[in-house]
């Protein structure tokens, strides 16, 4: 698998002569060499019934040096590269400009979304893309928490862990799902995992899950640098009690500062604007972790399986 890369048969790179003078099969011994320009495939069956070519590296090497369409120019591709360029930029800026770092990299997040858009809306979909749309991501995500293990070194095991589960998680549903023929990586089934189906398969929870997780670590980024407090009055969070309740916590906590009101007063005074948004979106960062370790589980579970039934075929053969 590592010495090949799938093609659609619907893409049309297989010409019908190829076709129909090998009978839809054509191989190649591993230790011989040919300078014949026909197409160097060999068929495939997925479970679902669907058919597919398999092309060897080297002809699909020959196939983009000579193809009329330039892949690597197609618009979503091209917002995939301003995305790279934008989240080096705020890289950059990381240390020394927060604001000019918040808005490069927020931008080159949300053209994620994008990019995807135009993808489909184009019919320019592309297995080039999407690998590069992951890429992005991962190394993105990945150079902001090496910042934040620097700004808080006691939690530095825990960036390092969160940056783990993320390119681990990723990296084997993208292999689990080559292996097995997926088309895309985002094409999972309920009976693998109804948590990654509906995080797949819903464009709306995929956005909300990944967008809160930046923006968590954004404002993880943020505390380091605005520090200043609100200022705000615990009796802003008390209106529902009532103004009698209200009024008798805070003659309380004012008594005794050494209560939990007291506590929890001073607590709220002293918020900043990046905590305040922190606390907000730390669930859906939690649940997010939650759906990478989800991810890494289910496409282990299915390489195990591969090679179960691998391992039974070559015992038949013995």
């Amino acid at each position: 698998m590592a010495r090949s890369s799938r093609v659609s048969k619907a893409a049309g790179q297989i010409s019908p002569s190829d076709v129909e003078s090998e009978k839809g099969t054509i191989t190649r011994n591993a230790n011989s060499r040919t300078s014949s320009t026909n197409s160097v495939t060999r068929r495939t069956v997925h479970a679902n019934g669907e058919e597919e070519e398999i092309l060897d590296s080297e002809e699909a090497v020959r196939l983009a040096n000579a193809a009329q369409e330039n892949v690597f120019l197609f618009v979503p591709n091209l917002i995939g590269y301003a995305r790279v360029i934008l989240a080096a930029l705020s890289l950059y800026y990381m240390k020394s400009n927060p604001k000019t770092c918040t808005l490069l990299y927020g931008f080159s997040s949300l053209l994620d979304a994008a990019d995807g858009v135009a993808a489909r809306r184009l019919g320019q979909a592309t297995k080039f893309g999407a690998v590069l749309d992951m890429v992005t991501d991962r190394c993105a995500t990945a150079c902001l928490l090496c910042f934040l293990t620097t700004a808080y070194p006691r939690c530095a095991i825990i960036f390092q862990g969160l940056i783990t589960l993320d390119f681990s998680s990723h990296y084997i549903h993208m292999y689990s799902s080559l292996i097995t023929g997926s088309s895309s990586h985002k094409l999972v089934t309920s009976d693998v995992s109804w948590i990654l189906w509906y995080y797949y398969n819903d464009s709306r929870t995929l956005f909300f899950y990944c967008a809160g997780n930046e923006l968590f670590f954004v404002c993880l980024y943020l505390m380091d640098f605005y520090p200043t407090p609100l200022g705000l009055k615990p009796e802003w969070f008390l209106w529902p009690l009532g103004k009698g309740v209200a009024s008798s916590l805070v003659l309380e906590a004012a008594r005794n500062p050494k209560s939990i009101q007291a506590y929890f007063f001073k607590m709220i005074a002293e918020l900043t604007w990046p905590q305040i948004v922190a606390v907000i979106t730390f669930p859906i960062f939690f649940v997010k972790q939650i759906i990478n370790a989800v991810q890494f589980w289910k496409a282990a579970k299915v390489l195990v399986g591969i090679d179960l039934a691998e391992r039974a075929k070559n015992r038949q053969k013995k």
